[in-house]
């Protein structure tokens, strides 16, 4: 092996394991900049599609899902969240694609689609291909089921991970896809990319002062622009069509209206003699708690009228209070059977229901509320869980302008503040894909030893 053979062996690329379709033979239903991501996904094999809320990753997935099918001729699985498996059925009979529903592990048909919940009931060997329905969801199961999907995932020839918010918050989320992916193990990325910051005590100070949380990984020096590239390698970002070439069209949101409602908290917290701003996050736990009745309330006097509206809370008492003191309002929680959960998503996505209340982490999630114009939440510092639920309902093919009505306490500005961080964290990384993506999808080594070393007279 001479010198250029060791560096190429060194470069960093995620090499195609897919095959080639023509456009022509895609649903003629996709829009073409849709079928352009198809077939770059099967051509990879294994691949991630970053597309935004309403940009079609349903139809999208579906149609990946049929080719592998008709390449080998096995079924593939695609797994979504709770009640989305129903609203992905739908899509299949709108645009022509046989697929299935299945909860007790039998194949039906060439898609069978099922809920993460009920993988355990699966037989991988049944399947040439999985799809990963709002693939972000991996990072918020236990660790128990998060590895029961990647080994259900391992040695699968054919994968794809689909989702809005790859990790909008902290790149080195990412890692959860790549390890499902097969393309490289979380671990081997953070030592790859990424250098722990709880040592230097200076950097902690620093965030600290700011008032500003402090992430645990950060880039090495010289890795952030091939990290973008390497991820170029195995995924795609799009935020609207135009980011890959195309006319954005009718793909165009309507006006978001954010509105804020601070409520004093009127008695001070434990160890205090008069209500201060809660400092950290323990005063805060604290004083959301205090205030729940005060919040709650005046969320009940927002939601009025007979507009549809969704309610997203995350503290049980504040869903059980909820649910009573809004007219027409009912309640999905974590101690619900999957069924009822189910049919109560169902209820509101068809109009039967006009308000619905629960917490981010069990409905936020792969939703299509476009009937829905008026959306309420308590702040939180999980970014996607606000960026999620918002929208559920803001998203393409909404109709009416939306109003999001965020109620939080005087001791949560630090919240809004840490929101605001990860959303242009979150802004910057599609940036930064979508750059590298127009550039240049393979990481390609140029030859930069050209000049010819002479030995110097002395040690001739």
């Amino acid at each position: 092996m001479d010198y250029q053979d060791f560096l190429k062996s060194k470069t960093l690329k995620y090499d195609a394991v897919g095959f080639e379709v023509s456009a022509d033979d895609l649903n003629p239903m996709l829009f073409d900049w849709q079928k352009v991501l198809v077939r770059w996904a099967l051509h990879k094999g294994r691949a991630a599609l970053f597309a935004d809320c309403g940009l079609g990753k349903t139809p999208m997935q579906l149609e990946w899902a049929n080719q592998i099918v008709k390449k080998g001729n096995k079924p593939v699985l695609i797994l979504t969240p709770l009640a989305v498996s129903h609203q992905t059925v739908k899509e299949g009979n709108k645009f022509g694609i046989e697929c299935g529903r299945s909860m007790d592990g039998s194949v039906k048909g060439r898609i069978t689609i099922t809920n993460y919940e009920k993988l355990h009931l699966f037989d991988k060997n049944d399947f040439a291909g999985v799809v990963c329905d709002e693939s972000s969801i991996l990072k918020n199961f236990d660790g128990v089921r998060r590895k029961a999907v990647t080994d259900f995932l391992k040695r699968m020839q054919y994968r794809l991970l689909c989702t809005a918010t790859a990790a909008p918050n902290d790149y080195i989320e990412l890692g959860t896809s790549s390890e499902a992916l097969g393309v490289m193990g979380y671990i081997d990325m953070l030592n790859r990319f990424f250098k722990s910051t709880q040592s230097n005590c200076a950097l902690k100070t620093k965030y600290r002062q700011g008032g500003d949380h402090m992430p645990q990984w950060m880039f090495k020096k010289h890795a952030e622009q091939h990290f973008w590239r390497w991820v170029c390698g195995w995924a795609k970002a799009i935020r609207k069509p135009s980011d890959i070439g195309f006319d954005d069209g009718d793909f165009t949101l309507p006006p978001l209206t954010v509105k804020e409602t601070v409520v004093p908290c009127s008695r001070p917290l434990n160890g205090k003699l008069f209500p201060e701003p809660a400092q950290g996050l323990r005063e805060q736990r604290e004083e959301r708690r205090y205030t729940i009745t005060e919040r709650c309330e005046k969320v009940a006097e927002k939601v009025n009228g007979n507009l549809p509206a969704v309610v997203w809370c995350h503290l049980n008492d504040e869903g059980d209070l909820l649910s009573k003191i809004i007219p027409d309002a009912k309640q999905v929680k974590g101690g619900d059977s999957d069924e009822k959960k189910e049919n109560t998503f169902i209820d509101f996505s068809n109009g039967d229901l006009r308000v619905l209340v629960t917490k981010p982490k069990i409905g936020a999630f792969g939703l299509n509320w476009q009937h829905c114009s008026h959306v309420m939440l308590f702040p939180s510092h999980s970014y996607e869980q606000y960026y999620q639920g918002v929208r559920r309902c803001w998203r393409f093919g909404q109709k009416n302008p939306v109003v999001v009505d965020i109620v939080t306490t005087e001791g949560e500005f630090s919240v809004l503040k840490n929101l605001q961080r990860k959303s242009d964290a979150a802004d910057k990384m599609f940036s930064q894909l979508t750059q590298h993506m127009n550039n240049s999808l393979m990481i390609q080594e140029p030859n930069r030893h050209t000049t010819k070393e002479t030995i110097p007279t002395w040690l001739q």
